[in-house]
């Protein structure tokens, strides 16, 4: 059976995460939260053996610094994380990220659901992510790209064919939209100020001063549903849209968070 995902995209900041701050990120999700067991990592391939009974950190860390990139993955394609910092002189300074995937069937557990949200914000601390994306894998990519037909003209007459598009580059533009979770960071929380107060209390969660949770709905399969974009368009009109992409008139955000304070080192 095909399995459906549950994604969550840590976006990182314009800067590439050291080794010791990937090696306390792998020990929090592997042996602290255990997310899943690990048992391969590599990068295109992921062709090196893990003994989960004797997890050893160090040569997943050596692979994440000699590749720039570093996938775990359990026996299955069901769960696996995925490193993908930018690279040297990027053209996109803030398309970096790590991304999480895992069977949408977890998400059913009320109290696997109540765990998730401290430790998302534990690790976008760690890594000074001030956005993280969490929801259905195909919620996420209808937010972040759109179908776009085009067409050449060819001696015959005229090709046409369809092509994905991005909405939004990278978090520097602004918001594609909302999804099952949204977690903002600083720039974030300064962007939407006290709107943020406007939203329902039950869709509103504090961790601390630097980290805000907007939920629309309770689990990630409402999104796509008549209520779940009934919901989204609410809050997105508390919040401003012009914080977000138009997908109706596929106009970006005229609005967008100030980023200054992101090139600190990741330590």
């Amino acid at each position: 059976m095909t399995v459906k995902y549950l994604k969550a995209k840590l976006s990182l900041p314009p800067r590439r995460p050291s080794g010791a701050v990937v090696r306390e990120f792998l020990g929090l999700i592997l042996l602290k939260y255990r997310w899943f067991e690990p048992r391969r990592y590599g990068s295109a391939a992921l062709d090196k053996a893990i003994e989960p009974n004797r997890i050893d950190l160090a040569p997943l860390v050596a692979h994440y610094e000699e590749h720039r990139s570093l996938c775990v993955a359990a026996r299955t394609d069901r769960d696996f994380i995925w490193f993908s910092p930018i690279l040297p002189n990027p053209p996109f300074p803030y398309a970096g990220s790590i991304s999480w995937m895992t069977s949408v069937s977890s998400a059913s557990k009320a109290s696997w659901r109540a765990s998730l949200a401290p430790q998302v914000a534990e690790l976008m601390r760690l890594v000074q992510s001030p956005l993280t994306l969490a929801g259905l894998e195909t919620d996420l990519e209808g937010k972040q790209r759109r179908r776009v037909h085009k067409s050449l003209p060819t001696e015959g007459g005229e090709f046409t064919y369809s092509t994905d598009e991005l909405t939004v580059r990278d978090y520097s533009e602004g918001l594609p939209g909302l999804v099952w979770r949204n977690f903002y960071g600083p720039p974030f929380i300064r962007m939407f100020g006290q709107r943020l107060g406007a939203l329902p209390a039950e869709c509103l969660e504090r961790f601390g001063e630097d980290i805000v949770l907007v939920q629309p709905y309770e689990l990630p399969t409402d999104a796509s549903t008549e209520t779940g974009i009934a919901r989204e368009r609410e809050l997105i009109s508390l919040l401003g849209p012009e914080c977000f992409y138009d997908h109706e008139r596929r106009t970006l955000p005229t609005r967008r968070p100030v980023l200054d304070s992101l090139g600190q080192p990741l330590h």
